[in-house]
């Protein structure tokens, strides 16, 4: 079939092009690990350079393993056989909706063991021999469990009533499908730090002193109203750091790991909030959502088109059960091959998050002080091992903060007007 033949070539051009990318971004940082670049000698130790180098490019290796890998099984799932297989044992378990949900559970459940050695190597090898790993082996196994059921307990519901909706909506159902996942997104959002995250980690409410203090005039100064400044035990699983506000309304909640505190000062941490409340102070987060939601409308327009067209099912090699679970079938289609023809869109998505980081950094610098926010972001590339030297066209596809080098580059400039 014709698009069977589409599907195969877009699989194998992602694929070469993933790998084209990863074997550029290895060489530029191998070429590039003898010495630290200049605008950051006498900040950072050549090695810390050369382990940021060694551990970027261990993990674009195991990269490159997983785009294989992952190309892999969707051609197992599709054209192989295996979704084929899989409904023929759910459809003889259950019929009609609880078919499709079925279905739909299976090869999440099926897709997420799959994915579970690469996830431990990478926990349990490569962070740890960088020294980044601070996880037990329980730890681990409790998490990925816990996401089985919170998927299976919040999904599971979704999941559910966008099958009815498929079923009994008429054609315009992809519009009552999108409006619920949009609103259900809205929901998770509100619920985040409330329900979900303390779910995973501890939240201690940040003590009171001389930093907690600080936080609070940037906030009064910028205008930010929030449900709390709270500590999280990030360090409970790895050494890296961070900061970020969650939720929405009155449930914002300020966050700050624990191996964030522990790293930098006060101007720092101020800085670094100050650029996270720049996304707020510039509705960065409002046009996410209103471009999330517009391209997620269409995205169910097309499911909608493609969950009516014989050819789409067949040219993926699967021929769905009409009477049980056709709906889950198209949807598990589309979400698996769905990244493989969006992928052309990443560049334009990481030049908008970009643009938005450079946004961010001016407001910090206006709020707080560019020469801070400087020294705290050289701080967490060293901490955090980030390579100072990505290949342009490996972060132009990849990367939604700029490269190290332009983003001290702009604050420096910033720091020099102030």
């Amino acid at each position: 079939m014709i698009f069977t033949d589409v599907f195969v070539a877009v699989v194998l051009i992602s694929v070469v092009l993933r790998l084209y990318l990863a074997s550029r971004q290895i060489r530029n940082i191998a070429v590039n690990r003898a010495a630290v670049p200049a605008e950051f000698q006498g900040q950072i130790s050549l090695e810390d350079h050369q382990k940021a180098a060694n551990y970027s490019i261990t993990k674009t290796r195991l990269g490159m393993v997983n785009v294989v890998l992952e190309a892999s099984i969707l051609m197992g799932f599709t054209l192989l056989g295996g979704l084929e297989w899989i409904q023929s044992h759910t459809a003889s378990m259950a019929e009609g909706l609880l078919a499709g949900l079925l279905l739909i559970a299976a090869v999440g459940l099926m897709s997420s063991l799959l994915d579970l050695p690469l996830m431990f190597y990478k926990q349990f090898v490569i962070e740890e021999r960088f020294g980044f790993n601070r996880m037990s082996k329980t730890l681990f196994v409790t998490d990925w469990l816990k996401g089985l059921l919170l998927g299976a307990a919040i999904g599971g519901p979704l999941v559910l009533a966008v099958l009815y909706v498929m079923r009994e909506a008429g054609d315009l159902w992809w519009v009552l499908a999108w409006g619920l996942w949009f609103g259900f997104s809205l929901l998770l959002m509100w619920l985040f730090p409330t329900v979900i995250a303390p779910l995973f980690n501890k939240f201690t409410p940040l003590a009171e002193g001389a930093t907690r203090q600080r936080i609070l005039d940037l906030l009064q100064r910028c205008g930010f109203d929030s449900n709390g400044l709270y500590v999280m035990d990030g360090s409970r699983r790895s050494a890296h750091g961070n900061a970020y506000f969650s939720g929405m309304g009155k449930a914002k909640r300020i966050v700050f790991f624990d191996t964030l505190l522990a790293r930098l000062n006060d101007d720092q941490i101020e800085a670094v909030l100050a650029h996270e409340l720049g996304h707020f102070k510039k509705k960065h987060i409002v046009k996410h959502l209103v471009f999330s939601g517009l391209g997620s409308l269409v995205m169910f327009w097309a499911l909608g088109v493609l969950a009516n067209s014989p050819w789409f099912f067949a040219g993926l090699g699967v021929n769905p059960d009409l009477s049980n679970g056709a709906q889950a079938m198209a949807l598990v289609l589309f979400m698996m091959v769905l990244p493989y023809f969006t992928f052309p869109l990443r560049p334009v998505m990481s030049f908008l998050s970009r643009k938005h980081e450079f946004e961010a950094d001016a407001y910090a610098a206006q709020q707080s002080s560019a020469r801070h926010l400087v020294s705290a972001l050289v701080k967490l590339y060293q901490d955090n091992a980030s390579t100072l030297t990505p290949d342009p066209w490996h972060s132009a596809f990849y990367d939604s903060h700029p490269p190290a080098s332009i983003r001290i580059g702009r604050l420096k400039m910033l720091q020099g007007a102030q």
